[in-house]
C-alpha cells in the first residue's frame, strides 16, 4: 500500500481540534507555543516583554507587569484545512473544519519581585479518518480488493505552575512545572471482498502521563531613552512517558468465527523507554517605547532518541509509510505597532497591530520525506474599557508538506481568539 494512496478524508478530530492525516505518526500535532497574542506574531515569545500581555512561551516573562496586577487569558481556535494528493495520475482534495477552546492562563504577583502563573494549554492532538486502497497487482491477484481504513482520535493536555523572579530591573528567570496527561486512540481496519478472508481491526488505546519542566531567562539593555534590546532563552526537559497501551485485534468473518485477542503493555517496564524530546529555545528582541517591538526566536527539540518510532501505538507498521522520528527545528518572526496607546480621541491609534511568519520542520519524517511547514500570521489587539483589558485576533495562513513523492499537502487557515482580561489587586484605599 503506498502512503495515504487514494486519498479519501473524512471528518474525525481530536478533542483539541486537529485533523490531519500525519497525526497518525507518535502524538499528532504538537500545539504552536503560546496564545493568540504570540500566535499573532508569527509564534514568537521567547524574548518577549510586555506588561499588557500575558506571554506564557517563556516563565521569565511573566514578571513584566504592573506590580498588583492581575491577568487573565483565555482562548478559542478555528482550524480550516485544505488536503490534496497527486497519487496514479489522479489528483485527490478534501477539507476539514474545526473549532475548539484552546488555552486557558491566569497571572498574579506573590512578593515585590516574584509572580506566578497557571493555566491548562493543549500540548498535542490526532484526530484523522481516511481509507486507502490496496494496489499491488499479485495481491489483488491472490486476495482479492482490499480497503484499508484508518482513524484515530484524541488529544495530551499541558497543566503548569510557573514562576518568576527579576534581577536588577534587568535580568528575570522563571521555571516551571508541568504535568502532562491525555488519551490517545489509533485504529487500523482491513476489509476484504473476498468472502474467504475475515476483517481485521486493531485498536490501539495510549492513556499516557508525564512530569516535566521548563527554565527561562530574559536579559533587557537599554539603548538611549526609549529603545532596548533583549534576549530570552528557555530549555524544556522532555521527561519520559508512563501509561498503559490498550491493545486489541478482531477478526471476523464467514471464514472462521469470530476471535479477539487483547493486551495492555506498561509504558514504564517496557524495553524501549518513550519519552517526549528536551528542547532548546533563543530569541532576540527590539523594542521602542510602547509603540514598536519586533522577535526573532529559533527552536530545536532532537527527538531521535524518543523511542515513538519503535513502540506500537506510536509507530505505523507499514514499510511504506517509514514513520521515523527527526529533529524539529523552527524560526519565528513578529512584529508588534501601537501608533498611540493612551490616545483619547482616535479609539484605531489604540489598536495593536501585528504580523509574523515563521519556517519549520516536523520532528517525523515520512518515507525518507522531511515534513516542512511554513506561514505569516496577523492579528490584532482591540482595548475593550479601562486598562489593559482586549480582544485579540489572530489569523494563520500555512502549508504543511507537499505533493512531491505521493505525499499530502494541507493548506490551511486558522483563526485565533483571545480574551485578555487585567485588573490592580490588592489596593488599599485612602479616605480624608
Amino acid at each position: 500500500m503506498a502512503l495515504f494512496a487514494g486519498l479519501n478524508l473524512s471528518a474525525q478530530t481530536g478533542e483539541y481540534g486537529s485533523f490531519s492525516p500525519y497525526t497518525i505518526f507518535g502524538v499528532g500535532d504538537l500545539a504552536t507555543p503560546g496564545s493568540a497574542y504570540n500566535r499573532s506574531m508569527g509564534g514568537v515569545g521567547i524574548a518577549s516583554r510586555n506588561h499588557r500581555y500575558l506571554n506564557t512561551v517563556n516563565p521569565a516573562a511573566i514578571t513584566e507587569r504592573d506590580s498588583l496586577s492581575f491577568m487573565l487569558d483565555f482562548n478559542v481556535e478555528n482550524n480550516n484545512k485544505i488536503f490534496q494528493q497527486n497519487y496514479g495520475g489522479s489528483s485527490f482534495k478534501s477539507a476539514s473544519n474545526v473549532t475548539n477552546i484552546s488555552s486557558f492562563a491566569i497571572s498574579f504577583p506573590i512578593w515585590r519581585s516574584l509572580t506566578a502563573a497557571a493555566g491548562l494549554r493543549p500540548y498535542s492532538s490526532t484526530g484523522y479518518s481516511f481509507t486507502a486502497k490496496e494496489t499491488d497487482p499479485n495481491e489483488i491477484a491472490t486476495n482479492g480488493n482490499i480497503t484499508y481504513s484508518m482513524t484515530g482520535t484524541g488529544s495530551l493536555y499541558n497543566v503548569f505552575l510557573a514562576l518568576g523572579y527579576t534581577f536588577f530591573d534587568r535580568l528575570s528567570v522563571g521555571g516551571e512545572l508541568d504535568y502532562y496527561f491525555g488519551s490517545l486512540e489509533k485504529t487500523y481496519d482491513q476489509d476484504f471482498t473476498y468472502s474467504g478472508f475475515n476483517e481485521v481491526s486493531d485498536t490501539y488505546t495510549l492513556t499516557l502521563r508525564t512530569l516535566s519542566g521548563r527554565w527561562g531567562a530574559q536579559y533587557f539593555q537599554p539603548l538611549g531613552d526609549k529603545w532596548t534590546l533583549g534576549f530570552g532563552a528557555t530549555y524544556v526537559l522532555g521527561g519520559k512517558v508512563c501509561g498503559l497501551i490498550d491493545y486489541s485485534n478482531i477478526a471476523k468473518g464467514t471464514a472462521e468465527s469470530i476471535s479477539k485477542n487483547s493486551r495492555t503493555d506498561t509504558l514504564k517496564l517496557k524495553s524501549t523507554n518513550v519519552k517526549f524530546a528536551n528542547e532548546l529555545g533563543l530569541g532576540v528582541s527590539i523594542n521602542y517605547a510602547d509603540k514598536f517591538r519586533a522577535e526573532l526566536d529559533y527552536t530545536r527539540a532532537n527527538w531521535n532518541g524518543s523511542g515513538m518510532d519503535l513502540v506500537d501505538g506510536f509507530k505505523v507498521d507499514d514499510a511504506t509509510m517509514s514513520f521515523a522520528c527527526s529533529t524539529k527545528e523552527t524560526y519565528r518572526f513578529g512584529m508588534e505597532w501601537v501608533p498611540n496607546i493612551n490616545d483619547v480621541r482616535y479609539y484605531r491609534k489604540k489598536i495593536a497591530y501585528r504580523a509574523g511568519a515563521y519556517y519549520g520542520t516536523e520532528y517525523y519524517t515520512v518515507a525518507g520525506n522531511t515534513i516542512k511547514n511554513v506561514g505569516f500570521t496577523l492579528g490584532a489587539t482591540l482595548p475593550v474599557f479601562r486598562w489593559y483589558n482586549g480582544l485579540t485576533i489572530a489569523m494563520d495562513l500555512g502549508q504543511r508538506g507537499t505533493l512531491e513523492n505521493s505525499l499530502i499537502r494541507e493548506r490551511y487557515i486558522k483563526f485565533s481568539i483571545g480574551v485578555n482580561l487585567f485588573d490592580i489587586w490588592f489596593q488599599k484605599p485612602r479616605y480624608e
